[in-house]
């Protein structure tokens, strides 16, 4: 999935890879297709990458799902076409297409974007394959009369495989019969499939890589368990720690609380066909880290009261469920949770979204936790004694009020079957965490959409000044920035130095920074360099990521990392749609996340 999202009410934020920013949509795109495409099951290759959702679904209105998108074609090739791109020359086979609409037509029966666009220009010879029922979806969307009108529209425009709704089966016969449909389409459609199966080698072995012996060993092995461990400590990411809290010493009393403590369900909205067997809980890699005897555990509260998870479970399919003494069992699991922290050194409290809070069809017009969590680190915040949250989530959430009565957060989004062990491994020291955030975090709700590289206006924000762009009740800037995340190491940056202030067509300039790493940890650190257009011929953003560099600094140990800046990392769709790059002034950032950097400028001449 390598849509940009740039709206945290969005449910489908938990499967971006690259969130908010179009350059590290572009890597991890290239990282996932030629993974794909390089792994095999017992020496045999042929795994083809499937991208979606082609286009722009990211860019809902209102965050919510399957709804309209509109926007200008800068917009959408200077920022949300770049994924798809990186996709499609990394060698993707496959396309699917987005629910949404783009410029009033659904993109699965949109002939400009499927034929034009992603045919001729970007020059995909793969399979289109529809998302599931959204050929039949365009009569809803009223571009389409019946059944039989969405499969003519929908092969005329390009899309190869229509997805669970029987349109294509039931009516393309007939189309072709009354000439409605030319006969080439068809055959067009089915040449691309068998290119693909030959291509994977699917004639000469239809069951490749179905291989019962080999799932057994490789399907949760021991050595898949290690590495998932591992992986997933990279993903978190450390909001705060005051007072270097974290990580914590094993020889205290910790009071584990809170509804995410003792809870298989880690894993997020996709993992319904998971082994829950398998799954560790955050209490039980607790106490197989420091003992039994130092673990005190309370459940603290529920994720959420009846009310709200049975408007899941019913839009599920499901039956409602009903809590006896539902307000009588919240005040006793409180009054265990404060029994529990009273005897404790140090509270850890595990809190955070439910799982089916967030993924597909899980829009939220209210990005916060539930009132009965919130109630819970109240209480427990009375008790004056120090407490690390550990947030479970699946999207940017209000964390302002959460981190304002912690003394240490750390981000562990749905984090699977090794995610209390990896948890464990952070919370205890034996990994220092070295995440990034890959989308903005909203102060409120009511910020939605925020992200890190717009444009500024002809009124941009200024303290204390009324006629500006600005919220009279909130701050307009986000509560944690792209790119921000904290080590238990502590780097300090120095010495940016560009090669020249000058850049001639075709060349390059060097960009030098000193980081060190002053503390006694080893510590990984995400090195982050932005650019800024100064003036051009249209208004260009505030920033831009152009490149990163992750690197190892030993402690006290200081590295001169460089970059070169070439003239491609300039180029923008300008006011002729055209992409190229304009002679000007440049302003330079380097830093540990996209606001905390040092700077300076150098000027382009052609």
């Amino acid at each position: 999935m390598v849509d940009l999202v740039r709206d945290s009410r969005w449910g489908r934020v938990m499967e971006s890879i690259g969130g908010e920013d179009p350059y590290l949509g572009k890597i991890f795109a290239e990282a996932m297709v030629t993974a794909h495409k390089e792994s095999s099951v017992n020496g045999k290759k042929g795994i083809a990458s499937c991208v979606k959702h082609f286009a722009a679904y990211g860019a809902v209105e209102a965050g919510r799902d399957y709804n309209t998108v509109d926007m200008s074609e800068r917009e959408f090739r200077q920022y949300y076409l770049l994924g798809y791109k990186e996709a499609i020359d990394s060698g993707a086979e496959m396309i699917m297409t987005s629910f949404n609409t783009v410029n009033g037509v659904p993109s699965t029966v949109n002939k400009k974007l499927l034929r034009d666009l992603l045919r001729k220009e970007l020059g995909f010879e793969g399979v289109v394959i529809s998302d599931y029922t959204a050929i039949e979806e365009t009569i809803a969307h009223g571009v389409s009369k019946n059944k039989k009108d969405a499969a003519y529209k929908a092969i005329t425009a390009g899309v190869d495989i229509d997805m669970m709704s029987n349109v294509y089966s039931n009516n393309l016969k007939q189309l072709v019969e009354e000439n409605i449909v030319k006969e080439e389409l068809i055959d067009e459609a089915v040449l691309r499939i068998l290119k693909l199966k030959n291509k994977l080698g699917l004639f000469e072995d239809p069951y490749k890589n179905l291989d019962n012996e080999a799932e057994k060993k490789i399907i949760l092995s021991k050595e898949n368990h290690k590495r998932a461990r591992e992986l997933t400590a990279k993903t978190f990411v450390l909001l705060k720690n005051d007072n270097n809290i974290l990580p914590l010493k094993t020889n205290q009393k910790i009071a584990l609380i809170g509804p995410y403590a003792d809870n298989i369900s880690i894993s997020g909205s996709w993992s319904m066909f998971s082994e829950n067997s398998e799954i560790t809980t955050l209490k039980e890699a607790f106490e197989n880290k420091v003992g039994k005897e130092n673990i005190l555990f309370a459940k603290g509260s529920e994720i959420l009261k009846e009310k709200d998870i049975n408007k899941i479970i019913v839009a599920d399919g499901g039956e409602a469920i009903h809590i006896e003494n539902e307000e009588q069992k919240l005040e006793q699991y409180l009054k265990e949770a404060i029994e529990v922290a009273e005897k404790a050194d140090i509270i850890v409290l595990a809190i955070g979204e439910h799982y089916r809070q967030s993924g597909e069809a899980c829009s939220r017009a209210d990005i916060e936790i539930s009132d009965i969590q919130k109630r819970l680190l109240e209480e427990l915040s009375k008790l004056n004694k120090k407490i690390i949250t550990i947030i479970f989530n699946g999207r940017p959430i209000i964390l302002k009020d959460i981190a304002d009565k912690v003394d240490a957060l750390l981000e562990v989004w749905f984090p699977g079957t090794e995610g209390a062990n990896a948890i464990s491994d952070v919370v205890f020291g034996d990994v220092n965490p070295s995440g990034k955030l890959t989308m903005s975090f909203p102060q409120i709700t009511g910020q939605c959409p925020i992200y890190y590289n717009h444009y500024n206006t002809g009124r941009p924000q200024k303290s204390d000044v009324r006629y500006v762009s600005r919220y009279q009740d909130v701050p307009t800037e986000s509560y944690y920035p792209f790119g921000y995340g904290l080590s238990y190491s502590k780097f300090i940056y120095s010495d940016l130095n560009l090669s020249s202030k000058k850049m001639m067509k075709d060349s390059k300039i060097t960009i030098k920074v000193k980081v060190k790493n002053d503390s006694n940890i080893i510590g990984e650190e995400v090195i982050q360099l932005y650019i800024q257009d100064l003036v051009a011929s249209v208004v260009r953003p505030v920033k831009e990521l152009k490149s990163f560099k992750k690197v190892v600094l030993l402690p006290q140990e200081e590295k001169e990392i460089t970059f070169e800046i070439d003239e491609n990392m300039l180029k923008f769709w300008n006011e002729k749609l055209e992409f190229d790059s304009e002679e000007g002034d440049f302003k330079v950032y380097i830093g540990t996340n996209s606001e905390d950097t040092l700077s300076d400028t150098f000027t382009l001449e052609k």
